[in-house]
C-alpha cells in the first residue's frame, strides 16, 4: 500500500496476536524471521511458529516465506494469515491501496480490484476499511473510521471514508446535494450502438443476492444510469458512466439490460473475461466538503488493462 507523496498505510503492530484472526507487524531492525516472530509472538512455541512457516501463513511484503532464517530488513511488513491457504493476492492488492486525499474529517482512497470495501462473515482483515482503520489508529488509538459508500469487491477506483459519525451522517443523508460528480469507466461486451444514453429501471434484490431490473415502479428502487460511448474496438466498447442514483450493482445490472454486460461479470451475463477482472473502475469523484463547502475533484487513471483492448 502506498500513499501518494506521503507515508504508507500499514497495520499496527500488535503483541501476542491471535493468528486465527490474522495480524500485521512492522520490522524495526535487521533480524531473522524466526527471531522476529519469537519476539512478537511470545505465546507461541518455536514448533508452532515453524508450523505457520510451513503452511505459508507468514507473508513478508506480500510474499509467503517458509524459511525460518530469512533475513528481515527495517520497515518490512509481516502479515500472519488467518488460514492455511489464505489468498495472498488480497494482501498484495491491499498494498496497492493509496490515500489520494486526507484531512481532519475524511479520507479518499483508490481501491484496487479484488479488495473488499468492508468485512464479510468470511473475511474481516483484508478490507479497505480494516486497513484504513489500522492506519488512523496508528495516529491516535482513539481515532475511528466510518464507511460512507462502497465499491463491489471486483470494482477498482475512488472511495470515500469519514473520520467521525457526524461527517458520515452528513455525507450519506445529503449525498445527492454533496456529491457533484461520480463517474465510472466500464469495458462492456459488444459494440454499443448509441453514443450516449440513459437507462432507467427499478432494482430489487433476489433471494440469491442477485439484483433484478424491472419497469414496474412498485417492484423496487428507482435507478438511473447515464452513459457515453468513448471507443469501440475488437468487439468491445469503452463507456463513461454517470450515476443519478447509487443502487447495489446498478451499473452491472443496467449494462446487462441493454445487452452489453461488463466484461468479466458472469453474475450479470458476461460471456468472457479478456482482462481477467471485472471491467469497472470508479474514475472520478467530485463533492462539496461537508464543513468548508469547498468543491473537491479527484480523478484516477484508467487501468492499463482496460486500454489495451482499444489500442
Amino acid at each position: 500500500m502506498n500513499r501518494k507523496g506521503k507515508k504508507p498505510v500499514s497495520g499496527k503492530a500488535k503483541s501476542g496476536p491471535e493468528t486465527k484472526k490474522g495480524a500485521m507487524f512492522r520490522v524495526k531492525e535487521e533480524t531473522t524471521l524466526m527471531e522476529f516472530l519469537m519476539a512478537q509472538m511470545p505465546g507461541k512455541s518455536r514448533n508452532k511458529i515453524k508450523l505457520l512457516l510451513s503452511r505459508k501463513q507468514v507473508i513478508v511484503d506480500g510474499t509467503p516465506i517458509s524459511q525460518f532464517n530469512h533475513l528481515l530488513l527495517p520497515n518490512q511488513q509481516i502479515d500472519i494469515s488467518k488460514g492455511k491457504q489464505e489468498t495472498y493476492k488480497a494482501v498484495k492488492q491491499a498494498r496497492e491501496l493509496s490515500i489520494v486525499y486526507e484531512d481532519a474529517e475524511l479520507i479518499v482512497i483508490e481501491k484496487p480490484a479484488g479488495l473488499l470495501s468492508i468485512g464479510t462473515d468470511k473475511e474481516k482483515r483484508a478490507t479497505a476499511y480494516s486497513l484504513l482503520s489500522d492506519y488512523v489508529k496508528q495516529q491516535d488509538p482513539e481515532n475511528k473510521l466510518f464507511v460512507v459508500h462502497r465499491l463491489d469487491r471486483e470494482t477498482s477506483g475512488l472511495m470515500m471514508f469519514a473520520k467521525n459519525d457526524e461527517i458520515k451522517f452528513h455525507l450519506q443523508e445529503l449525498w445527492a446535494n454533496t456529491v457533484i460528480e461520480r463517474n465510472y469507466i466500464a469495458v462492456v461486451e459488444g459494440y454499443v450502438k448509441d453514443d450516449e444514453g440513459v437507462i432507467t429501471s427499478y432494482l430489487v434484490e433476489g433471494k440469491t443476492f442477485v439484483m433484478h431490473s424491472s419497469q414496474n415502479p412498485k417492484a423496487g428502487k428507482k435507478a438511473i444510469t447515464n452513459f457515453t460511448t468513448l471507443q469501440r474496438k475488437r468487439g468491445y466498447s469503452l463507456l463513461k458512466v454517470n450515476l443519478d442514483t447509487g443502487r447495489k450493482n446498478q451499473i452491472r445490472v443496467h449494462m446487462q439490460d441493454i445487452g452489453h454486460s461488463i466484461v468479466g461479470d458472469r453474475k450479470y451475463g458476461a460471456t468472457g473475461s479478456p482482462i481477467k477482472r471485472l471491467g469497472l473502475h470508479a474514475q472520478q469523484l467530485s463533492f462539496s466538503h461537508p464543513l468548508s463547502g469547498k468543491k473537491l475533484f479527484f480523478e484516477s487513471k484508467i487501468p492499463e488493462e482496460f486500454m489495451r483492448i482499444f489500442k
